[in-house]
């Protein structure tokens, strides 16, 4: 299906309410009948289930359909320029279908309606689903049916979800009663019972498929069941006896490949999928496979950038992107780090005490902390009193190297920062507001997504960071709000930042102004504008082979100035700088390890909490 949303067919009534949205598509339906106009009056209908699939009104509307149209109506629905159906209208055409007594088919296409939209009751708006079914249904369509809807679910569905499939599960079990024989059907049932956690089934369907035909498709069936009730060693050893007799299945190569590394074997599981790269330089599952194993193994970050990398050259290769979204995790990779300052923390217990607004607080602080944490504090609390005891050397108000660039400033002897750009514009306070999202599934999405932040006035951005917007009024927004709202200024910087790495892109890297920007933010006063601008370098460098020595410099050279620093004070993103490090490309070799090192060191603190 290439869309899911209703049909444009003007105003609609009652919209927010799906109910009272159908009945106003089925009150234009009848306009439109009135006036003849059949197609018309199919639009509104197929809009009306899209609202409320099993709304009684919308299925009567359909009979009076498929009374005025030649052939039951069928005609009326059909696939548009792009191949693909409106859901309303693909399960229009299955009732029709159904109706019309051609099962197999209305079969077909209600499954895929529902396999795309597993949680809305699409079975459950079909009568005529029932058991009773089976003697009208061939089995190798029905076979069929079950791999189409297998390709789109989730492996496994979610547990809210397996309600709404559940007549097809139990159409599904009466077929294989009525067929028990029948090997297709067998392991193609096994495959979605598989996806709803029917694991007794599943393996008790591809045994039987596999001892009745040992077909290829029958033995990956098993073996991916057996992989699911914790049965590994079976399946390596039935994979790798149907390999000798289908050495051409480059597939199975790869997933006994993973399998084998997934318990251990790293090294044995390269070899296999070796063998499927071998024969096929340009299979699509096998490079990425390699990549992906070698950073189970070893978790080196050149491995996932070679699967971006591959990517570049393969956009269309789908279990790469699979792969390095799975691999990404942690601080940086796929999220953003959590505050630990001593101020944030004073924050949260705030918030676990008053409501945020104009309480009179005040605190003492041992040693200054990033101004951006302050700024955080009086987010919540504007009068916020701050008294810090000392500023340790290094003074982490002073930048590390002199730059035209900065966000905050201090006058001489003082410990309040002053924000150095202005209120930023509206629309690009909204602008990233808007995309200020916690996480990103790898940071080459985190880069191509701030891509909408192009146009934004680099002024803006900058003001951004010393004047970040409020979260929105949503259910996510007032979270933020409430209880994590240093969280979102951290997260608000990073966006931020990564906008400000699609400043005038035109320009080469070199003497860009995108590039002085970041660094001069990244080497500034200590602050967490520090590491969102490493961040936003370090994102930049995933998509752009060009600028990684240049980066992977930057970043090791900010790092090891925070070591040097935490020798002789507290410096509050070590953490996430170390993290940072393990990030970057083309990072040093003993860099990495320092920053593993480092990250070990902290973790074994008292106190110690990781990500």
């Amino acid at each position: 299906m290439a869309h899911n949303h209703p049909h444009d067919a003007g105003g609609r009534e009652g919209v927010g309410d799906p109910v009272q949205e159908a009945h106003g598509e089925l009150a234009m339906a009848r306009l439109a009948l009135a006036d003849d106009e059949t197609g018309h009056a199919a639009v509104h209908v197929a809009n009306a289930l899209f609202c409320e699939p099993a709304l009684p009104e919308a299925h009567e509307m359909l009979g009076v359909l498929a009374s005025r149209a030649p052939e039951g109506g069928v005609g009326l629905y059909g696939p548009d320029e792009h191949g693909g159906m409106f859901a309303g209208s693909a399960a229009a055409l299955a009732h029709l279908q159904a109706a019309a007594g051609d099962f197999d088919r209305a079969l077909t296409g209600l499954s895929q309606v529902a396999a795309h939209e597993p949680h809305r009751p699409w079975a459950a708006s079909a009568g005529w689903l029932r058991t009773d079914l089976v003697p009208r249904l061939d089995p190798e369509a029905f076979a069929r049916t079950m791999l189409g809807m297998v390709q789109v679910l989730d492996d496994p569905v979610p547990d809210e979800h397996r309600p709404q499939l559940a007549p097809f599960a139990e159409l599904a079990v009466a077929m294989t009663d009525a067929h028990p024989g029948h090997g297709f059907l067998l392991w193609a049932g096994s495959s979605f019972l598989r996806r709803l956690d029917a694991l007794d089934a599943a393996v008790d369907w591809a045994f039987r498929a596999w001892t009745q035909d040992r077909s290829l498709e029958a033995a990956i069936m098993l073996g991916n069941a057996w992989r699911r009730v914790g049965r590994e060693r079976d399946t390596e050893k039935l994979w790798a006896t149907v390999l000798r007799d289908h050495p051409e299945d480059l597939d199975l190569h790869v997933d006994l490949g993973e399998l084998i590394a997934g318990q251990g074997r790293f090294d044995e599981g390269i070899g296999w999928v070796e063998r499927a790269l071998a024969t096929d330089p340009a299979h699509p599952k096998a490079a990425p496979a390699l990549h992906g194993i070698r950073w189970a193994r070893d978790h080196d970050i050149a491995h996932l950038i070679a699967l971006i990398d591959h990517l570049r050259s393969h956009p269309d290769h789908g279990y790469a992107h699979e792969l390095v979204a799975r691999a990404c995790s942690g601080a940086w990779l796929r999220h953003v780090p959590y505050p630990t300052e001593a101020l944030t923390n004073t924050l949260r217990q705030l918030l676990d005490q008053v409501e945020p607004g104009d309480a009179e607080i005040a605190i003492s602080l041992s040693a200054l902390e990033p101004p951006s944490a302050l700024l955080a504090v009086r987010g919540a609390f504007p009068h916020f009193g701050l008294t810090v005891q000392s500023v340790p050397e290094p003074d982490p108000r002073v930048p590390l190297r002199p730059g035209k660039y900065a966000v905050w400033a201090y006058a001489p002897g003082s410990t309040e920062p002053r924000p150095v750009p202005g209120v930023p514009d509206p629309a690009t306070a909204e602008a990233v507001r808007g995309i200020a999202d916690p996480s990103w599934p790898h940071p080459a999405l985190a880069y191509d997504r701030a891509v909408l932040l192009a146009g934004c006035g680099l002024d803006d951005l900058l003001g951004v960071l010393a004047h970040p917007p409020a979260p929105d009024g949503s259910e996510l927004g007032q979270t933020f709000a409430r209880h994590e709202p240093a969280l979102w200024v951290r997260l608000v910087q990073i966006w931020a930042c990564l906008g400000i790495a699609h400043h005038r892109p035109d320009e080469p890297w070199e003497g860009s102004v995108r590039r002085a920007v970041l660094v001069d933010l990244a080497f500034g006063p200590e602050d967490w504008v520090s590491d969102a601008a490493l961040f936003a370098l370090v994102a930049t460098a995933w998509l752009v082979p060009d600028v990684r020595d240049d980066v992977a410099e930057l970043v090791a050279h900010r790092f090891v100035d925070a070591v040097t620093a935490y020798r002789t004070r507290e410096v509050t993103l070590l953490r996430s700088l170390a993290d940072l490090v393990l990030a970057t490309p083309r990072m040093p070799r003993q860099i990495a390890e320092l920053a593993r090192e480092r990250l070990a060191a902290l973790d074994a603190e008292p106190g110690a909490d990781g990500d």
